[in-house]
């Protein structure tokens, strides 16, 4: 642990609690456009209704994604805070407390009914003209999601570099908002990659290209990013290992048995090119996350260090837990997540959220192993269990649920999950997301007690 790293990791010492306070995720559908083309808040007194509803349940906060497609829709650095403004004020009056998430990211894929949010329209010119700002597979195939760390540094974006853009953003939400944040606003998160976690798109959805449980396909074919293997491999003495990625680590919808790279063989990821490449690929994954907390944390500083309403700075990871029991874990592998029987893959990722004094926010709370199908190896529960080791004592978890679950034993894991007897307390759970199902009798009849649970001292 480096002095940064411990001086941060002091903020553990004096934080056991008992109460989880529970934010409840906004609809994915919260903003439409009205007949004159201009964003709305759609459905705004229902939205009030059911604000206030959540908050006589016991809810204490609403999580609300801020998309970098929607402010910067336009023009580079012309900023458009309106319907945020509003926004946060509905949620301030209703008496309720906000996390944020600062999006970096598209989720057209995953709401085709609504139409989604795109990155901002400007990107996706420059987009038009050169696919290769996206992270690509071995075919060429492109994922639009979310730029590639292969452009971090260069000024590509209208003279600017896509980490001074992140930052940019950064700078002029804190400007806007100042006022709210550590009162209103009292949890950050910041984008890091495709749905704002810190991965890589090696199992895109809605697409047709993956589907569970294949173990996905390494990300790396932008030009930009083959430039930097290249340039790796030759510092190594291996030029010939910059050429490409794995040829032998099989499809998106592959399962492992039988893929000679997640097998133990002679050119498998146990070989000295495989612990090369992984080494790169997840190295350059948490040099990506290093350098955009490094800015947020510069950004967020003095409402960090506020003693009587810290703001809590917040990454995210995904949970790929399934082929986790297996001897490769090939899903986390493909993400980015150089995670093995033999070897910890978080540890990295603990240490440098630790070192910028952040959170880690870590999905599949509702998950059980007896609930995931035998044949594909999953274990939830065996990585959360890791990534609670991994963090202890340095960084707080943040908690989150991966689908919808409404039925006691769902609700019941969550509790459990939440204060987990041999960890720290999750700081908060985020419970994803808002729709009328909430709101159904025979669900909220169990949602009501579940939220009271978590803010009760156990």
């Amino acid at each position: 642990m480096d002095a940064r790293e411990k001086s941060r990791s002091t903020i553990l010492e004096s934080s056991r609690h008992k109460r989880v306070p529970v934010f409840v995720m906004m609809p994915v559908d919260i903003f439409g456009i009205d007949s004159t083309g201009t964003p709305r808040i759609r459905k705004i007194k229902a939205l009030s209704i059911s604000l206030k509803a959540l908050k006589l349940a016991g809810v204490y906060g609403i999580a609300v994604e801020v998309w970098w497609g929607v402010v910067e829709r336009f023009s580079p650095c012309e900023y458009n805070w309106f319907l945020y403004e509003e926004l946060f004020r509905l949620v301030s009056e209703s008496g309720l407390k906000l996390h944020v998430s600062l999006c970096f990211h598209s989720n057209t894929h995953l709401s085709i009914r609504t139409g989604g949010v795109s990155l901002p329209l400007w990107i996706q010119e420059i987009g038009d003209d050169n696919r290769d700002i996206y992270y690509q597979d071995k075919n060429g195939s492109s994922n639009d999601d979310y730029l590639t760390l292969g452009v971090d540094k260069l000024p590509l974006f209208y003279g600017r570099t896509a980490l001074q853009c992140y930052e940019d953003f950064m700078l002029s939400f804190v400007n806007k908002f100042d006022s709210f944040i550590g009162s209103a606003i009292e949890e950050i998160s910041v984008g890091l990659g495709p749905s704002g976690e810190l991965r890589y798109p090696a199992h895109p959805s809605g697409d047709g290209r993956w589907k569970f449980p294949g173990i996905g396909e390494f990300q790396c074919y932008d030009k930009y990013m083959m430039e930097d293997l290249k340039m790796t491999a030759c510092h190594e003495g291996k030029p010939q290992w910059g050429d490409k990625g794995p040829q032998n680590a099989g499809c998106y919808n592959s399962l492992p048995p039988g893929v000679p790279f997640f097998e133990d063989g002679q050119e498998s990821f146990l070989s000295d090119y495989g612990r090369f490449f992984l080494e790169w690929y997840s190295g350059k994954l948490i040099c990506h996350a290093d350098a955009i907390l490094a800015k947020a944390a510069n950004v967020l500083q003095k409402y960090q260090e506020n003693k009587q309403n810290p703001v809590i700075l917040v990454a995210k990871i995904g949970g790929i837990y399934w082929w986790y029991q297996t001897l490769s874990h090939p899903a986390e592998l493909t993400a980015g997540y150089y995670n093995t029987a033999l070897r910890d893959g978080y540890d990295p990722v603990a240490s440098v959220l630790s070192r910028h004094g952040a959170a880690l926010h870590i999905s599949c709370l509702e998950m059980m192993d007896s609930e995931t199908p035998p044949a594909y190896c999953c274990s939830p529960e065996g990585l959360l269990q890791q990534i609670r080791t991994a963090s202890n004592k340095r960084i707080h978890l943040i908690g989150r649920n991966t689908s919808e679950r409404f039925d006691q034993k769902g609700l019941g894991q969550i509790l459990a999950n939440c204060y987990h007897p041999q960890a720290e307390a999750v700081k908060s759970f985020t419970y994803f997301r808002m729709n009328h199902k909430i709101f159904a009798v025979e669900n909220w009849n169990n949602f009501v007690p579940f939220v009271r649970k978590m803010s009760t001292d156990l």
